[in-house]
């Protein structure tokens, strides 16, 4: 039923001996890739072998059952047991997402609706800020371009996770669903006859690359520097900090105008370029890729409408996955959790039957 668990329970052996050598420890580098490897494997290795141990114990329940009914109770409890250990395993052994550790960048841009769509990008930003709060999670804004009545134009905002998490809990396992285009329902304060509008955000969702992950040659760049602009078009500031790095060979265009430096500039701008050449790259792959390994819940596609917020019902509703609930109110002041989880159980479950098609 669970093919190559063997060779699973070999690696991981194999793993813990050599980690228990202080030799690999004088490679740092390689002894955190074997220690993530490691920490990877143990959660199937124990749910296995806890799996093997119900098995034998419902082995020994019925021969007792045989003797004694009074044991059909706690032989039910240990098969029941063993259902879930047995789900729980098949959900392990699905191939993972390989970015899920990583942290990632956010990127909220206005879009149709004028001023309204720049005060809703605002309240997204606002949302994954206080998400991010709840999950004990770092944020930097790396770029703001604001409106002029509060909102923001276009912002960048990196997060992430506090020390080292759990391998496939990193903050894209959770933040991947969220890209997309986000759609509000409700009274613009810029409406004076009471009429409800909709307007749009886009929203995209990259996990950042590190510098071994992607390399850029310095002859592919141009780089221009401009005075960064606030509300309406001022300048803010008198001398050209503000960085646009061009990608020439994809044509990806970066600016960023958030530091007073024109080298923290040019800094953050490659931090989100890296990002986006990375999430490229991925793309590409995942074309290539069989149908079978593709999640079911689209992530990163921001031309793909995904939720909608209507503010008059106080509902949220996520198209993808036919999630519904009445805590607007809730969900923008960061209480994510149940409309994130939602398109993770849609993608596991997409997963697990596409894996039972390959078999």
């Amino acid at each position: 039923m669970f093919d190559g668990i063997e060779e699973l329970l070999v690696e991981h052996a194999e793993l813990e001996g050599r980690l228990a050598d202080s030799a690999i420890h004088a490679d740092a580098a390689m002894a955190r890739k074997l220690g993530r490897r490691y920490a990877e494997l143990t959660p199937i290795v124990e749910t296995y072998r806890a799996m093997r141990q119900t098995e034998a114990d419902i082995e020994t329940g019925r021969e007792l059952v045989d003797e004694d009914e009074d044991f059909k109770t706690e032989l039910a409890e240990l098969i029941n047991q063993h259902e879930e250990l047995e789900q729980r395993l098949r959900l392990l052994l699905v191939p993972r997402d390989p970015q899920d550790d990583k942290d990632v960048i956010v990127e909220i841009k206005a879009g149709e609706g004028g001023e309204e769509s720049a005060l809703f990008a605002g309240d997204l930003f606002r949302m994954y800020l206080r998400y991010a709060e709840r999950q004990g999670w770092k944020t930097e804004v790396l770029d703001a371009v604001p409106s002029d009545l509060g909102g923001y134009k276009d912002v960048s905002v990196a997060i992430k996770s506090r020390g080292n998490p759990t391998p496939g809990e990193g903050v894209w396992a959770r933040l991947k669903y969220e890209g997309g285009v986000h759609r509000v329902q409700r009274v613009p304060v810029t409406e004076s006859q009471g009429r409800i509008h909709t307007s749009a955000a886009g929203v995209l969702v990259l996990p950042e690359a590190e510098d071994v992950e992607v390399e850029i040659n310095s002859n592919d760049l141009r780089i221009d520097v401009f005075r960064s602009s606030g509300p309406g078009g001022q300048s803010v500031n008198t001398t050209d900090s503000a960085v646009r790095i061009t990608h020439l060979p994809t044509g990806i265009v970066v600016s960023c105008q958030n530091e007073k430096s024109q080298l923290q500039n040019k800094e953050q701008a490659l931090r989100i370029l890296r990002a986006r050449l990375l999430a490229a790259a991925q793309e590409e792959a995942d074309k290539e890729a069989a149908d079978a390994r593709r999640s079911q819940v689209r992530t990163v596609d921001r031309s793909e409408r995904i939720r909608t917020y209507n503010f008059p019902e106080n509902r949220i509703s996520d198209h993808r996955v036919g999630f519904k609930a009445y805590n607007l109110d809730q969900v923008v002041d960061g209480d994510l959790d149940a409309v994130i989880q939602a398109c993770i159980d849609a993608d596991s479950a997409a997963k697990l039957a596409a894996a039972g098609q390959a078999r």
